[in-house]
């Protein structure tokens, strides 16, 4: 260590010079402010695990932990450059340790946090390097950042594994998790006693089922909301009978009874209204295999959806195999977009929605214009600038069109 690191501070802690302070704070400042892609490369590098890439909730969370912690540490920084940073702990970070503790994946928390700090290494050295050109400066400077980095990833992640040992005893005591574990049993296909396990979990597998997944990405997520949504569910299935498991903080795992289709318009409409609150709805046979399926139906769409960073509130699987099938390779999926829509697809949306809603409906232009609450004259030319646009004729191509239209749909965010 250079000897202007030779004073120190409380706990012998190595104090920079007050020139590198300066730079410090400088840099800091840098990184507080820092652009769209290197929080990109932060949330990449710490997110490598399958595990997390297929959940949307932990997804979400760990993009928030990444640019929290990035604030916390620069903050610091800009305040008292040089010192040891305090433990930061938030409560994303609490809910995603909890959760991984229950997939017994505990360690890719730690992985994930030294890929961020690997990630967030490179991009402090860019930033030194853009501070000083004079190497006893920028020696100092990097030395004493490299401290501070791993001291604060250091003392957070000792916070955590505390809390996860405490989070594994009580797993262990609580009677919640018997149910969740019951519930895992089901679904991964282990024998079981459809009679014994349906008396403990208070709902009959003997019987159809709808499933869902309800989840929220928001921070600080009320489980009162998911709940709400729940309920709204089993009201517009029917039926009474239902099954709610909290699969972590901010997801539900439901079932109800399944002998009249869901109103899913109604459903769309309740839940709209309870904030951040999303579900992925489906449908499947009787007994414990409809009891499975229906569920995994319902992930798999809640995974797609987490996938294409869609924000639609309610979506039923059945919606969704196509574009399933289509968006399992993106670019491929792009090509696909491009040469059926042609000009048409990065024209006025208004355009695509008035096809879209055309082809929806049968192609019944009045139909279609009450639909979308406009005069059907607007609607047809409209629709004749959109044909217009297209590389090939809309008769010969409607099913390619349609399919092209509702891809870009759930690609680009739009709502056609």
């Amino acid at each position: 260590m250079s000897q202007k690191l030779a004073h120190s501070g409380p706990h012998n802690w190595p104090l920079p010079s007050s020139r590198v302070q300066e730079l410090l704070r400088q840099g800091a400042e840098i990184a507080l402010n820092a652009p769209a892609e290197w929080l990109l490369e932060l949330d990449q590098a710490s997110l490598a695990a399958d595990m997390v890439l297929t959940d949307p909730v932990l997804l979400a969370a760990a993009r928030r932990i990444n640019r929290s912690g990035l604030i916390h540490w620069a903050a610091a920084n800009m305040e008292n450059p040089g010192t040891p940073v305090p433990r930061y702990i938030s409560a994303d970070m609490l809910s995603s340790a909890r959760e991984l503790v229950r997939r017994d994946a505990t360690d890719l928390m730690f992985s994930a946090a030294r890929s961020s700090q690997s990630a967030a290494w490179q991009r402090w050295m860019d930033i030194a390097f853009s501070l000083t050109k004079d190497p006893q400066e920028l020696r100092e400077l990097l030395e004493v950042s490299a401290l501070s980095i791993a001291a604060f990833i250091d003392v957070n992640m000792e916070g955590i594994s505390e809390f996860m040992r405490a989070e594994r005893e009580e797993r262990v005591r609580g009677t919640h998790a018997d149910r969740r574990e019951l519930v895992t049993l089901i679904v991964e296909g282990t024998a079981i006693s459809a009679q014994q396990v349906s008396r403990r979990l208070g709902y009959t597998l003997e019987q159809t089922h709808h499933a869902a997944v309800i989840w929220s990405e928001e921070p600080d997520t009320e489980l009162g909301g998911l709940e709400k949504a729940a309920e709204a569910l089993a009201r517009c299935a029917d039926t009474r009978q239902s099954l709610a498991v909290m699969a972590n903080t901010a997801t539900l795992w439901v079932w109800v009874h399944g002998g009249q289709p869901v109103d899913l318009a109604t459903l769309q409409r309740i839940v709209k209204v309870l904030p951040g609150v999303r579900m992925a709805v489906a449908s499947a046979g009787a007994g414990t295999e409809g009891f499975r399926h229906a569920h995994l139906d319902a992930l798999a769409t809640q995974r797609l959806l987490g996938r294409l960073q869609a924000g639609t509130g309610v979506v039923h699987a059945d919606n969704m195999r196509l574009v399933s099938s289509l968006t399992q390779h993106m670019e491929s999926a792009q090509q696909f977009i491009t040469h059926t829509l042609g000009g048409l697809a990065t024209a006025d949306e208004r355009l695509r929605q008035a096809l879209y809603t055309f082809l929806e409906t049968g192609c019944n232009a009045t139909e279609a214009a009450k639909k979308l609450h406009t005069h059907r004259n607007t609607l047809l030319r409209r629709l004749e600038r959109a044909e217009d646009l297209l590389p090939r004729p809309l008769p010969q191509y409607r099913v390619h069109v349609a399919a092209a239209l509702e891809v870009l749909r759930w690609t680009s965010g739009e709502r056609l």
